[in-house]
């Protein structure tokens, strides 16, 4: 009964010293960091370079291309990346050491037996078993402010590895465009070369017929020469392209991988939200903050070790002897306790180390305006991009129907003798070039929406409902 009423009291002590400890000073919400970290930045109400439609960003944006190659080309880099797999394994190591902290909270609690024949192994003869318990009263949060700085960490950890996955997503999708624009560019190289090569027969028919010469013929071999290389140099580019996006899904690097045929149609203009919400929704800029947290409760992690620490001890043994007889007969022995500790003089190391993790956070509040202020420009830059691709695209349609009449007129001017092939080879030159260009700033489009996705912090995948 009197163990029974001491537990009791020592349980009721240890409540009111729980009750009373302090609470934990909270970190910094958002508003609060961004106002320190960038206190010259005033945002606009919506983006410069202009972004109709909601202001809610959608998810799920590479279904916006209806491309289930594409779609199957990111779902194994996500699997098979190794690079991700290290993200993934980063995140698990971080819920680790965030238990791991919590697990300082509750009473440690230990065993230690020995037992054997009459001389129990060590010729002491002691046989028993011994039950400790031992708890630190966590009064002034020292404790649960590494726990809540492990917390942020792992958090943080997260939402790396899901902007990562993003990238890498983004990363595929953007190496499967290119490498489908080099195949389309092949095509039209290609058929330059089969023009190329027509002209020559015909500047060969002009110079036996009399109303040509040889110089038309050799310009024209000399040209198709220039074709052939620019063939080979494009189906390289192609190749490059392809073992680039192989690498990301984690095959080997054959160029064999298979891709579109056709660039996809070009989703409708994105709702891109507003800069206000940019720093609560891109996950690279949501790790940044969580750093933030984990500095300043590790700042008052080392305030809080500056202070005194309470151990409760508690403990109970059975202990007997067959080669001498103890004093005390009575068998279990409780015992209760408790411990003080206070750092008196350590060289200014627990001061230091306060100022060590002040100087971390600081680090984590610049890192924090250096990520936002790329994520604005990234946005900017992308939605600028995409805006300026899909003007140009109106220009070089017309530019490329002017092209093909002008070079449709030559041609025929020289089958009758009234130019020579100079002017031919021009027109197909300007032509040739036209096409390419309108080629590559389709593809740009493409890649430039995904620049938007991915610096707006949309999802790749639909994400789940609450």
């Amino acid at each position: 009964m009197a163990v029974t009423r001491t537990l009791a009291f020592t349980g009721a002590a240890l409540a009111a010293a729980i009750l009373g400890a302090c609470a934990l000073k909270k970190p910094p919400d958002a508003a609060a960091i961004q106002a320190e970290a960038m206190p010259g930045m005033a945002l606009p109400a919506g983006w410069v370079a202009g972004a109709p439609g909601r202001d809610v960003v959608p998810d799920n944006w590479l279904s916006e291309f209806h491309d289930e190659q594409l779609n199957a080309a990111v779902a194994r880099a996500i699997a098979a990346n190794p690079d991700l797999r290290v993200g993934a394994a980063r995140v698990e190591q971080a819920l680790l050491y965030a238990k791991l902290a919590g697990a300082k909270l509750y009473p440690s609690v230990d065993l230690l037996a020995r037992g054997g024949l009459k001389l129990s192994g060590d010729n002491s003869g002691l046989q028993g078993a011994l039950l400790t318990m031992s708890w630190e009263l966590d009064l002034w949060g020292r404790v649960r402010y590494g726990r809540a700085a492990a917390t942020a960490d792992a958090v943080s950890a997260q939402a790396d590895f899901e902007y990562a996955r993003q990238s890498m997503a983004a990363a595929v999708a953007k190496s499967w465009f290119l490498a489908t624009e080099a195949g389309l560019q092949a095509e039209i190289a290609r058929a330059t070369l089969r023009e190329g090569e027509n002209l020559v027969g015909l500047a060969e028919d002009r110079s036996r017929v009399g109303v040509g010469n040889d110089e038309d013929v050799y310009v024209a071999r000399a040209t198709v020469g220039s074709y052939r290389d620019t063939v080979r140099e494009i189906e390289l580019a192609r190749e490059q392209a392809i073992r680039s996006l192989e690498l990301l899904t984690g095959v080997y690097p054959a160029a064999a991988a298979a891709v579109s045929a056709q660039l996809p149609g070009q989703p409708d203009s994105i709702p891109a939200g507003l800069p206000s919400q940019l720093l609560e929704r891109r996950p690279d800029v949501i790790a940044a903050e969580r750093r933030i947290a984990a500095a300043f409760n590790r700042v008052h992690e080392a305030k809080a070790a500056r202070l005194p620490s309470i151990s409760l001890t508690a403990g109970v043994s059975a202990i007997s002897s067959d080669l001498f007889l103890l004093k005390n007969h009575d068998n279990p022995v409780w015992n209760l306790g408790a411990g003080l500790l206070a750092p008196i003089y350590r060289g200014g190391a627990l001061k230091t180390q306060v100022d060590i993790r002040t100087a971390e956070q600081k680090q984590a509040v610049a890192a924090y305006a250096s990520i936002g202020q790329r994520a604005f420009g990234e946005v900017e830059n992308a939605l600028s991009a995409e805006n300026t691709a899909r003007e140009r695209e109106k220009i070089l349609v017309e530019t490329l129907a002017n092209a093909r009449r002008a070079y449709d007129i030559v041609q025929t001017q020289f089958k009758v003798g009234s130019t020579d092939l100079r002017f031919v080879n021009q027109r197909q030159l300007a032509l040739n070039s036209t096409q390419a260009a309108l080629l590559r700033v389709q593809a740009e489009q493409r890649v430039q929406r995904v620049n938007v996705h991915l610096a707006l912090g949309g999802s790749f995948e639909p994400r789940p409902h609450p």
